[in-house]
């Protein structure tokens, strides 16, 4: 069956969006926008407004991803899109997290999987419960953030997302480290670690390193700590990641303070000898 033109126009809106051109791919949308207004085709209106929300919300402009995202509701309502519906409420929920409007994020999130009992979609389940994870974690509820997460694992596992219980795991190994609760940080990051390893996965493969080091450093284990965040370099430095930067000077931080505390144990052997 043939594609129509707002169809095309949106995959290579996707096409670019998936390469991070952002402004090629909204101009793609956007006359996809026009066809559709055009053709009165109410679904692909439905997929045409998605897009440009999701444009919209990883460019920054939440007012716009907020318009759109109400827009497809109201059409997904008309339509008894139920599944539509619930992505949308957690794409509005995934809007107000990243602002870091925690409680208005949760609420949508809530939202979205009360819909998600009319229907059975349990990846999707898993990925709401461990985005709800996320913020019982940030708003210091980690007896709630740890119910949330296990969940996700469990139905991460039910589908087989492998890479989910990769992700999962070094979630709530995060969640531990700020729960000061070291040792289970520690075993969360080695699972996830475990199964990047298995998926031959590097980017997540360095994520689990970054936490490790993370956990390290808060035990006052400098060594380890530099020997997991050289491996998170390493992996920035391939990828061309963002906090390539960042993690290079808490490095070289923390090899100069191994070097200051053998200069000091040094010293203080030579004045213990004198």
């Amino acid at each position: 069956m043939r594609q129509s033109h707002s169809a095309q126009l949106n995959q290579q809106g996707n096409e670019h969006f998936s390469r991070g051109f952002y402004t090629e791919a909204y101009q793609c949308y956007a006359k996809a926008l026009e066809a559709d207004h055009m053709s009165g085709d109410q679904r692909a209106l439905v997929a045409t407004l998605g897009n440009l929300g999701n444009i919209c919300a990883v460019s920054g402009k939440r007012e716009q991803a907020n318009a759109y995202y109400h827009e497809v509701l109201e059409l997904q309502k008309i339509l008894g899109d139920d599944r539509g519906i619930s992505s949308t409420l957690a794409n509005l929920g995934n809007l107000y997290v990243d602002a870091g409007e925690w409680e208005r994020g949760r609420a949508y999130y809530l939202e979205a999987l009360d819909m998600m009992e009319l229907f059975k979609d349990d990846a999707a389940k898993a990925v709401l419960l461990s985005d709800l994870g996320l913020v019982a974690k940030e708003t210091k509820k980690f007896e709630d953030a740890l119910e949330y997460y296990s969940q996700s694992i469990t139905f991460m596992r039910r589908v087989g997302n492998h890479a989910g219980q990769a992700d999962v795991n070094k979630m709530m190994a995060r969640m531990y480290l700020s729960w000061e609760r070291i040792d289970d940080a520690i075993a969360c990051s080695q699972t996830s670690l475990a199964i990047a390893e298995r998926l031959r996965d590097e980017l997540r493969m360095g994520g689990a390193w970054y936490v490790l080091a993370g956990c390290h450093e808060a035990l006052g284990q400098d060594e380890e700590a530099a020997r997991f965040l050289h491996r998170v370099v390493k992996v920035d430095r391939k990828y061309g990641l963002p906090k390539l930067e960042e993690n290079t000077q808490r490095l070289e931080a923390l090899r100069q303070r191994l070097v200051n505390a053998r200069e000091h144990a040094k010293s203080e052997s030579e004045t213990t000898h004198e």
